[in-house]
């Protein structure tokens, strides 16, 4: 009985707890009450916003299992522009060629400068869900219900989406980027410095990181190898990504070096198989077998999301039991919104136009 609605002020401890144990710590899922309470005030008056065009709104979805009560199981956001407040900070991953006829050498190097150039896209973030349902549908739930959202209120939104992936740790729990780069701008561990950035503001990303250009040659081993790297625990959210049609970029986040991959949403498999079909109830028993499919219904400040079958009358009704269209809160004869679950092969690949 899983569902995703926005959150409430009444699902503070749930995210607190969640903050508390996301793997890794997540910089936009900061386990600090005030800001998570910040971060519910902000997202109701988005979506009880009428908005035209995006800014800096946070839509902060729970997934909840009211067959226990209404527990609260995990939560994801998104960010309408990664930088709308102030500029969201990457590093962008280039090539120089140094050059030289006298001596006939010519090398390409490889660099890293810092960019905001992501700031206009919408960022899809602060993903953490209850581990006993990882490997379950609920990750795709809690994941592309998000997408289900955008796919309904496109003015909303940029035509660019993004996603962080938190970045490779050792196994001492440190990253290798932030030891070679950041540590010794800061003078702070690789978790303090996270820390810092969720609870404070992150302007002092641009008053003290080197604003030229890291030539990787010049950094450990450990840490080039780490540039672009997920985090093993977001190995597979990774790969549901790219089987969505989000592709790498040439950004990388700018304190561990994870991978950051972006799209065109009208490209993304959500986008282009999602369809609208009138809702007609149904007894459970009597549903004919079909593939799961992600449902939603059309009500901003009440969304709802959940995976239920696909399956449609002849007449292109999609036949919900009645336990589904409550879960909904929608009647007969209602439209939503229904994609298939089940994802294209995934293609690991950079953006054309970053190559």
């Amino acid at each position: 009985m899983l569902v995703i609605r926005p959150v409430t002020m009444a699902d503070i401890d749930a995210l607190v707890t969640l903050a508390e144990h996301a793997t890794p710590r997540l910089t936009n899922l900061p386990a600090n009450r005030e800001r998570l309470e910040e971060r519910i005030a902000r997202s109701l008056v988005a979506f009880n916003g009428d908005i035209e065009f995006p800014g800096n709104e946070h839509y902060t979805f729970v997934l909840v299992d009211e067959a226990r009560g209404d527990e609260v199981l995990g939560t994801a956001t998104i960010r309408a522009q990664a930088g709308a407040q102030e500029a969201y900070y990457t590093y962008r991953q280039e090539t120089l060629i140094h050059a030289s006829q006298q001596l006939n050498v010519r090398r390409e190097v490889q660099t890293l400068a810092l960019s905001h150039e992501v700031s206009d896209a919408t960022l899809l973030c602060a993903y953490s869900l209850n581990p006993r349902y990882k490997g379950t549908s609920a990750e795709s739930l809690l994941r592309r219900a998000r997408l289900m959202f955008i796919a309904q209120y496109p003015e909303r939104f940029s035509r660019i989406l993004a996603v962080a992936f938190p970045g490779y740790l050792d196994n001492r729990n440190e990253s290798p980027f932030w030891e070679s780069v950041g540590h010794h701008f800061f003078a702070r561990s690789f978790h303090d410095i996270n820390h810092i950035a969720g609870v404070r503001s992150k302007s002092f990303i641009a008053e003290v990181m080197p604003q030229f250009p890291l030539y990787l040659p010049l950094l450990t081993p450990q840490a080039r190898a780490a540039i672009g790297r997920e985090h093993p625990a977001h190995e597979e959210a990774l790969q549901e990504m790219l089987a969505e049609g989000f592709v790498r970029s040439r950004h990388v986040d700018i304190f561990d070096a994870g991978p950051i991959v972006k799209a065109e949403r009208e490209r993304l498999a959500t986008f282009n198989r999602a369809a609208w079909h009138p809702v007609r109830l149904r007894p459970q028993e009597s549903l004919p077998d079909a593939e799961p499919a992600l449902i939603a219904n059309q009500a901003l400040g009440n969304f709802r999301c959940i995976v239920a079958r696909y399956a449609l009358s002849a007449t292109g009704q999609l036949m919900l039991s009645d336990a589904d269209a409550k879960r909904l809160g929608v009647e007969e004869g209602r439209a939503v919104l229904a994609a298939p679950l089940a994802l294209p092969s995934a293609v690991d690949a950079f953006d054309e136009g970053e190559i």
